[in-house]
Order: structure tokens, then sequence, then C-alpha cells
């Protein structure tokens, strides 16, 4: 009840007949009357000024209406007024969410992105937009089939957005099944309230193989004379409205490829097989972000070969050499030729043909080349080197387009009837002191060969046969002179040979012919004795490593040194000690002198490797002041760290502790997270000073234990 004045309410829609208010009648007035929207259903009795309902207003219909109240005199004048009066109706859920189709049809692809939506589904609600009445909500209730322990579709519980799961992306396959049929719901009151209303629809989802695959294996002929660049190949993406790029799987200086927004790939210049025979690289397709939207595909392309290559001689004059007497069918050697061209292929495919001959022999060939192997070989006994010392040949060597002429020159040589000879059988001696360094040439020796001059069946190679079982000696040959140089080979050793004979032969590298053989013209002796000489020391090894702990008592054996002296004098020693600090490990290294009884002297170190022992305690190794957040609200810790002087493998033996008295205990908790760290908490949050002190122990099991205080301060954050 209340004056007659400008007035706002708000009624529930489907409320029905009920009083909404009543107006007092202040005299003179002695009525009310209302006029404006009251539809039937809103009015005011005149009388006793109350505004009543005589029916149920619905949102739906009008969601407001507007009245004007006015009081009147005993003769129907205006007292006061027209004032406006607001019924404002109120929303109530009493409509359930409607989808906008009985049912959906959707597709999606084979290895879609996951939360990539393919489709989706729309609802509305007659409730008030403003309020949860009309907040809709989405869910999949149901899934045919559903093979697998997760689902394969998602849905966005507020677009009604639907999209492949991450399970869907992996495993979705048409050959496994190819269509689904999903139960998706829509709720309003946001989801949240039991009394909301439900409505489903049914999704019926066909899954077709993916697009986005990687073409076959591509072929493209070299040196094509197409116009570039030119389309080779095209992928498709599952998506709309992607870009694509191509990536290279190695760095080249250039990649010939290129892709369009559609997808085509073109090779932009002719291929060279000689240069590079495969191509791989990558396309992708990027969404609008940026963000690729499926696995890169791999481009695999092969450049088929076309003959575009001439033989090529290996070399610019092939020499080779033939005994006059060698038998017919004897092998000479081999003319050689390279294709680049793909290799064993028809492109490549060398045949060889002997075009000339020079000087030629008007009533027989001499010479015939295998057409496939380019071997020459004697056809004829016709060789005679007063006739002819040398043959060129012209060889023609073709594939199926292109020939190329090799030059050959064979030489006849003189057959191998004469042996080497000695000028002596006998050098006689010669005495040499034994540190005469290696390689000094110690004597020169001479034989004589009547074959042919600078061929193989006049060089000499001279070879000790005996008394040099350790190849102390070597023998060089000039071969402009065919003299020989002795020389030494290895250090010399009174004590171990103090006398060499040597029994030298001379031999030639091209085997005599039948019925010669070599003989005692060909052998000579050479007698070398050697003098003694006072040497150094030696030691048995040149260096010695041991290794010892740190802490090692005095006297302690750490190693025997052997040394011996040639001549059998006695040795003496002498140490002179150094030491080197690395990496915090301590080295010793000893010099060792040894001396004979005519000072001669040698060296050799001896190497102590120093082994850490656990000979130091812990300490702190905090470089911050620890603290923690006050007032204390729960799971606060702070970290501690500690280090100390011996080896890192010590570490692991640190034990962090509390130290042992009942209010410690009681108000705190230590953990180790590694071998040098732990975490610091309290039991509780119940502290009420701000800054707090922790007694802790840290123990690593060898020197004292260290015990420290942690100094806490309640820092307000």
């Amino acid at each position: 009840t209340g004056p007659l004045k400008d007035m706002t309410f708000s009624v529930p829609e489907g409320s029905g007949v009920r009083l909404i208010y009543q107006f007092t009648v202040e005299p003179p007035a002695v009525s009310l009357r209302a006029t404006g929207e009251k539809d039937g259903i809103l009015d005011i009795d005149p009388k006793t000024g109350v505004l009543y309902l005589n029916g149920s207003l619905d949102w739906e219909t009008k969601t407001s209406y507007n009245l004007q109240v006015e009081s009147l005199d005993e003769n129907g004048q205006r007292v006061k007024g027209p004032y406006t009066v607001l019924i404002l109706v109120e929303d109530v859920n009493d409509n359930p969410p409607e989808f906008d189709q009985l049912q959906y049809n959707g597709v999606v692809r084979q290895n879609s992105r996951p939360g990539k939506p393919f489709m989706s589904v729309h609802a509305t609600d007659r409730d008030d937009p403003s309020t949860p009445h009309a907040q809709l909500t989405y869910s999949i209730i149901h899934h045919f089939p559903n093979p697998y322990p997760k689902m394969l579709f998602q849905i966005n519980n507020v677009t009604g957005e639907i999209s492949p799961s991450i399970t869907g992306s992996y495993y979705l396959d048409p050959k496994k099944q190819d269509s689904f049929i999903l139960v998706v719901s829509v709720k309003d009151m946001a989801g949240i309230s039991t009394n909301g209303f439900t409505s489903s629809t049914d999704v019926f989802i066909v899954v077709k193989e993916s697009l986005w695959k990687a073409p076959s294996t591509i072929y493209i002929q070299e040196n094509s004379t197409q116009e570039h660049p030119v389309n080779i190949t095209q992928v498709h993406s599952n998506e709309p409205d992607v870009s694509f790029e191509l990536l290279e799987k190695e760095k080249l200086p250039r990649l010939p490829f290129s892709v369009d927004q559609n997808g085509i790939i073109y090779v932009t210049e002719p291929l060279d097989r000689e240069e590079r025979d495969t191509y791989s690289f990558f396309v992708v397709a990027k969404d609008k972000e940026g963000e690729l939207v499926d696995k890169p595909l791999q481009i695999h392309v092969i450049v088929e070969d076309i003959n575009d290559n001439p033989p090529v001689c290996q070399k610019a004059l092939t020499i080779l050499e033939i005994q006059e007497n060698e038998d017919v069918g004897s092998n000479i050697g081999t003319v050689s030729a390279t294709d680049m061209d793909e290799k064993d292929t028809l492109n490549s495919r060398l045949q060889f043909k002997i075009e000339s001959q020079v000087p030629a022999v008007p009533t027989s060939n001499l010479f015939f080349i295998q057409q496939d192997t380019g071997v020459l070989q004697l056809i004829s006994r016709s060789l005679n080197k007063r006739i002819a010392s040398n043959y060129s040949l012209k060889v023609l060597v073709k594939d199926t387009v292109f020939e190329t002429i090799c030059d050959v020159q064979i030489h006849v040589i003189d057959i191998n009837d004469q042996i080497p000879i000695f000028e002596k059988s006998d050098y006689g001696n010669v005495t040499l002191a034994e540190d005469l360094a290696v390689g000094t040439v110690i004597l020169e020796i001479q034989a004589t060969d009547a074959d042919e001059p600078l061929t193989g069946s006049s060089y000499i190679v001279y070879e000790i046969k005996e008394g040099d079982p350790n190849k102390t000696f070597i023998i060089e040959t000039d071969p402009e002179t065919n003299r020989g140089f002795i020389k030494i080979n290895k250090a010399l050793d009174f004590e171990t040979t103090p006398v060499y004979n040597l029994l030298i032969h001379a031999t030639n590298p091209e085997p005599l012919v039948t019925g010669v053989l070599y003989n005692s013209s060909s052998i000579t002796v050479f007698k070398v004795f050697l003098s003694n000489v006072d040497e150094a020391p030696v030691f048995s090894q040149e260096a010695y490593i041991t290794e010892a702990f740190e802490n090692v008592p005095v006297n302690t054996l750490l190693a025997t040194v052997e040394a011996f002296d040639p001549e059998g004098d006695t040795v003496r020693e002498q140490i002179q000690q150094s030491q080197l600090q690395v990496q915090d490990v301590m080295y010793n290294s000893i010099l060792l002198n040894f001396t004979d009884n005519v000072a001669q002297k040698s060296k050799a170190t001896f190497i102590i490797n120093l082994k850490d022992v656990n000979d130091n305690p812990p300490r702190l190794a905090m470089n911050y002041s620890p603290f923690f957040c006050y007032p204390l609200a729960g799971g606060e810790r702070t970290l501690i760290q500690a280090t100390d002087d011996d080896e890192q493998r010590f570490y692991s033996t640190f034990i962090f502790s509390l130290k042992d008295d009942m209010n410690t205990r009681n108000n705190w908790e230590i953990s180790k997270i590694n071998s040098t760290h732990a975490y610091l908490s309290p039991r509780h949050t119940n502290f009420e000073e701000k800054v707090y002190k922790v007694p802790i122990i840290i123990n690593d099991n060898g020197r004292p234990p260290l015990e420290a205080e942690i100094n806490l301060e309640g820092i307000a954050c």
C-alpha cells in the first residue's frame, strides 16, 4: 500500500490472478482510474485502489505493460496524475531449447586436424537471452559405433562446432568405419542446473579419405626443352583457405621447385641428372594464422637420364708395353673410358674398336681389342723391335649416340735375356760406429745389365738375401745409372749384433726369358763391423704413471723404476721434482736421471696422479638470503644448497637433516632434492614471528657434519 506516484513492478510470467499493489485514495479524491496497456489482463479497482492481474502474463508475448493512473473527485474531475505505472514481466525458464534442424549431416576427412571444426549444430531458446534460461550448452551423449575407449569426436559446448578429437584424428579411417551417428544434446540454464530443459538431435557423419597425401615418386627427364615452370604434381588439403609452402630437406644452393596456392607443384628449370639425380623436399599447408594444419608431406623426385654425355678417355694418351716374344692372345693392357650418363644403362654402355694402326702391317692385324671391355690383346707373333719399336693406335669408343677417339701407344720392349752382373763379387768390409745415424749411406755398389736401357728388363733391383734378418740395412737404386746405395735402415747396436755378413742379389723386375737363369755374377758379398760407443743408460719405460690417495703415508712404496746400461756399467739415479696444479687435481711430475760410470745420462718422467679423499666438511653455498612470504599460506619452501672442497663424487653422500630437538621437528621439515640441494618447508602456518631460525645438519659421512642455522625472514608478498 502507498500513495499514488510513478512506480515500476516486476511480475513473473505465468503467475495467474494476483494482487500487485494498493494505491491509497487521498481526499478530496474518492476514486482511481487506470488507462493504457491493460490488454484485458491488468486493471485497478477504482474504489479500493488495488492494482491486480486477472490472468497470466507471458514474457514471450509481451515483456512490459505501461499504465497511466489518476485520482478523481466525486464529480469525476482529476485530482492527481496521471502517474506512470510500469509492469515488467519477469521471464521464467518455461521453454526448452530447440535445434534448428531435425538432423544434421557432415563430412570429415581422415587425418583431419584435432580440434578443427568440420561442421556445427545450432539451437535456440525462446526464453530471455539475458538470463541463464536461454544460455545453452552442447554435449555429445552417444557415439555409434564407439570402438575405442575415447570418443573420436568432440563438440564445443558453447558454439556447437564439432571436430575430431586427438583419438579421432589418429584413428578415423573410412576403410575401417566410414560413418558414425552422434547424439548431441543441448541444455539451457548454462548446463549447471538440474531443472534445465534438454533437447537432442542426431548428427550423421561420413568419413572420407584424407586429401592430404604425398604423391607417388615423380620422374622428370633431364634437360627438358619444355617451357618452365612445368606442373609435375598437386597436393590437396583437408581444410579450406590454406596456403602451401615448400621446405628443403637438405640445404641446396637452390631448390628448382615451387608451389602455388592451389597446391600445384612445379619444376622451375631444366634438371641435370649428372649434377643431381634425386631431390627430396617437403610441402606444408598453413592456416591464416600461419599454423600447420597437417603433417608435412615428403615429395621425392628422380631425374631420369638421357644420353647427353659423350665417352671420355681416361688418359689423353694410354702407354702400354709388350715384349717382342709375347704369345698370341697375351693381354697388353686396357683402354679405359668413362661416360657420365646413368651407370648400367644403354646410355653409358661403351664399345671399343681399333680404327687405325701406325705403322700399319699390310698382311695382318697385330692387335685386337675386346669390344665391351677395352682389353687389348696380341693376335700376331710378328712383333720385332728392330722393325718397329712403337705402334700408335686410334681406338674408337662409342655409346648409342656419341663417339670419341682414344690414343694408344704400344712400346715393343726387348726381351729380358741378360742378367745383371756385379762389377765386384766382394766389396770387402767397413767398420761403423754404432751411433751412426739412420739414413746414412755406408756403401755404393754397381751392377750392369745388357738389355734395353730404361726398361723393366734392364732395371736392377738390389736385395740383401742373407746376413740381415731384421732389415737393419736397405739398398736403393738410382733408375738412371742402376747404382745401388746401401743405407742404415734401423738404429745400430753393437751389443746386439757386432758383425753383419751381407749377401746381396741383383735382379730385374721383368721375368727372364725361358732358359736364362741368374747365377753367381749377380751376387756379391759385403761385411759390416760395428764399433762400441759408450751409450747412456736405458729405462724400461719412457714414462712411469701411478696414482695414490692424497693422504698416503710417508715412505709408502708407489712404484719400481728400472734402468740398465748397455755396456753393463753401474747406473745411479737422481730425482728432480716439480708440481703442476690442473683443475683442482694435483699431479706430481718427477724427473728421474740415471747416469753410468762415465756420466752418460738418461731421463724418464714419473707421474703420480693424486686421488681425492673425503677430508673436507660440507658448507653452505647459498649466495642469497632465504625468505618466506608472510603471512604463511601453506606450501612455502626455500632452497638449501651445500658443497665442500672434495671431488663431486662425494656430494652424493650429503645427508640433510634437522637438529634433533622437539621444537624444530614439530615446526619444520627438510627434503633432499639431489646430491647438493634440499627444500626446507614449514609444517604449518601458525607462525607469529617474522624471523625464523632453523638449525640444520649436513653430513657427508666423512669429516664432522656441518651444523648450521638458517635465518628465514618473513616478507609481505
